[in-house]
């Protein structure tokens, strides 16, 4: 799906367009349109997404990213670690615009990006914070943390979830054979007092190709 300009503009096995797309993220749409706009313009030559994917920015990043949004808060505070391009966070933000949401990036040249970014779109409810996930367990606790394409469950976990309050959900875009990274995960886990993963299938639009949630409940008490 290169761009939802017309009804009649549709992705490859995916028939549908604009007017689909719009009616899928309703009020968020502009906002979206924007930042996918933004991205196709900007992504590759500033190094945040690969030459093969700008014309797949619908399908293959924005909508991907949705597809988390259903399993978080409408409200409270939500961490997107190790965010680069502000997928999923950017998305997130747009779409919960009743949170609060931390870009949590450790590198200067993107988080120069979800700044300008985020301040072009008028997102007030978004802070970039540089770092990496680790450095701001201490600092703040979250309602939820989300993440996409940033590392294997275990690492996952364990600098995720220190950044959850108690009852606080770890919830991730990951790839169809997550199931194999829960074992390895297991110790640390039963070490951060987190629930078993459940994995979850995440659903956006028919003809775009669903992915895949993991879930994850830190039950530990306040620090």
């Amino acid at each position: 799906m290169m761009s939802p300009e017309t009804e009649s503009t549709a992705a490859p096995g995916a028939p549908f367009g604009r007017a689909t797309v719009e009616s899928y993220f309703g009020p968020a749409y502009p906002q979206i349109e924007a930042f996918a706009a933004r991205l196709r313009e900007e992504g590759e030559v500033r190094g945040l997404i690969g030459p093969r994917e700008v014309d797949r920015i619908w399908d293959r990043h924005i909508l991907n990213s949705a597809a988390v949004v259903p399993f978080l808060p409408e409200t409270g505070l939500i961490a997107d670690v190790g965010s680069g391009a502000g997928l999923p966070g950017v998305v997130v933000a747009v779409m919960r615009p009743g949170a609060t949401v931390y870009l949590i990036e450790p590198m200067e040249r993107r988080c120069a990006w979800l700044t300008e970014v985020t301040t072009d779109l008028g997102l007030t409810n978004v802070e970039v914070k540089r770092g990496r996930a680790e450095e701001y367990h201490d600092a703040f606790e979250c309602d939820a943390v989300t993440s996409r394409a940033v590392a294997a469950l275990d690492k996952l976990a364990r600098i995720s979830l220190p950044l959850l309050r108690s009852g606080g959900e770890m919830i991730v875009l990951k790839g169809r054979n997550v199931d194999k990274e829960v074992e390895p995960a297991r110790k640390i886990l039963r070490r951060l007092k987190a629930s078993q993963p459940e994995i979850l299938n995440a659903t956006t639009l028919p003809g775009v190709e669903s992915t895949t949630v993991v879930r994850i409940v830190r039950q530990t008490g306040p620090r």
